[in-house]
C-alpha cells in the first residue's frame, strides 16, 4: 500500500523518491513499473518542492527587523 503523497512529510517523500531513483537506476523493473515509478517520482518531487517553498516562506516571515515583521530573501549556503 502506498501512502497518499499529499499527507507525506518531507522526509518520508524524499525517502520514497530516493528508493524510486535507486530502483530505476538498476534497470531491473519492468517497463510498466518504470512508468509508474516515474509518475509517482514526479508527484513526490513536486510535493517536496511545495513543502520546501512553504518552509522558506515561514522562515522569511519569522525574520524580524526591530520588532517589525519583514521578509528577506533566503540565502542559499
Amino acid at each position: 500500500m502506498t501512502q497518499e503523497i499529499t499527507t507525506m512529510s518531507f522526509e518520508h517523500a524524499m525517502q520514497e523518491l530516493e528508493q524510486i531513483v535507486r530502483r530505476m537506476e538498476t534497470g531491473e523493473a519492468t517497463l510498466e513499473q518504470s512508468l509508474n515509478d516515474y509518475a509517482r517520482g514526479t508527484a513526490l518531487r513536486a510535493h517536496c518542492q511545495t513543502l520546501l517553498g512553504d518552509a522558506k516562506l515561514k522562515v522569511e516571515q519569522m525574520m524580524n527587523d526591530g520588532g517589525n515583521l519583514s521578509t528577506q530573501p533566503f540565502e542559499n549556503a
